[in-house]
């Protein structure tokens, strides 16, 4: 096999001498050196799959992958997607099949966000891809350069990559994970650390993930260390999201109180329960799918809603954009109304 640079879309970082820093984009990270006690490592750590048959979902890619290797014609990989999809996982693993206990002298791993610039692909990169690889018996095998957000590198980072990696990688695209694998994983953290989740609390966990593991065990860990029982309230109080009865009566009031009482009670339960605007139109836009009414007053009032969601995330006026939300259900109501006659 012919000496590779593989870009990779890598979230954890593993000990790794060739490894100049270490940085933390908000993913959980143990340092070379650390020696965390057990009940501070991270699950996400803990639990990562160590093998490519561990990998809990997308099996057609990891199977591709893992016969590809198998039969020594790995191409060059470019494996991308939303985080906690098994991205990272399914790449260390490979790593561990490929070098087992040479993998860190044969793999450097570099946060693109940081070590952005050209001279990252001039002298880190060639450096270390310049340098004599190990032989494991008779053969000689590849190493491996693990870029982290590369797609944050600079301009000129990139195009002295593209040659190397854009016209020669095979793609490989990681979707959010399907809610029964999620579910499966969760459930074998929660037999291996004894705790206490009622069906409700992993009901809670699965839809709060939206398919991302890494925030699925995250928040399974955080909300283990506020409460001994991960109840469906415990697991919303700990992500700080509107509870499901909270938004039942939030779109009740949408639906049926005037401007002025829907606007003074939503902003005492808002108040009240910590909760940010932004969450609450999030929530209600997902509970407008369950609402029964005409096709085309569901479309309008999702892309009114989705307007309020774009003020807001760039820093809108919440008492605006509140006032603007009981406006969209007014002029639903109105429309439903004229539909019935």
């Amino acid at each position: 096999m012919a000496e590779v640079i593989s870009l990779m879309d890598i979230d954890d970082k593993e000990e790794n001498h060739s490894l100049k820093k270490s940085v933390n984009k908000g993913k959980n990270v143990i340092a070379a050196g650390d020696t965390p006690h057990p009940k501070a490592t991270p699950w996400v750590e803990k639990y990562r799959p160590q093998s490519l048959a561990d990998v809990a979902a997308h099996r057609d890619i990891v199977d591709t992958i893992d016969r590809l290797t198998s039969e020594n014609k790995l191409p060059h990989l470019l494996l991308y997607g939303p985080p906690g999809t098994g991205k990272t996982s399914t790449i260390l693993a490979l790593a561990r099949k490929l070098y087992g206990s040479q993998m860190h002298n044969m793999v450097l791993e570099l946060n693109a966000s940081d070590d952005r610039g050209i001279d990252v692909v001039r002298q880190q990169i060639q450096d270390f891809a310049s340098t004599q690889s190990f032989s494991f018996g008779a053969k000689s095998c590849v190493k491996l350069v693990l870029l982290d957000e590369a797609d944050a590198m600079t301009k000129d980072a990139q195009f002295a990559l593209r040659r190397a990696l854009q016209s020669r990688c095979t793609r490989f695209r990681f979707a959010p994970l399907e809610d029964i694998h999620v579910r499966e994983r969760i459930k074998i953290v929660i037999e291996a650390e004894g705790l206490d989740v009622p069906e409700s609390g992993l009901a809670a966990l699965v839809r709060l993930s939206n398919g991302d593991m890494r925030k699925a065990l995250n928040i399974l860990q955080s909300t283990h260390m506020a409460s001994q029982q991960i109840t469906e309230e415990a697991v919303y109080l700990c992500t700080g999201n509107p509870l499901p009865k909270d938004i039942e009566q939030i779109s009740y009031w949408l639906l049926n109180e005037s401007f002025s009482v829907g606007f003074r009670q939503i902003s005492d339960m808002k108040t009240r329960n910590g909760l940010a605007l932004l969450d609450i139109v999030r929530e209600v836009t997902m509970f407008v799918f369950k609402i029964k009414m005409p096709s085309n007053v569901r479309v309008q009032l999702i892309n009114d809603l989705a307007d309020i969601e774009y003020r807001l995330t760039f820093g809108c006026n919440d008492k605006l954009q509140l006032g603007a939300l009981i406006a969209t259900f007014t002029r639903a109501r109105s429309a439903l109304v004229a539909a019935a006659k």
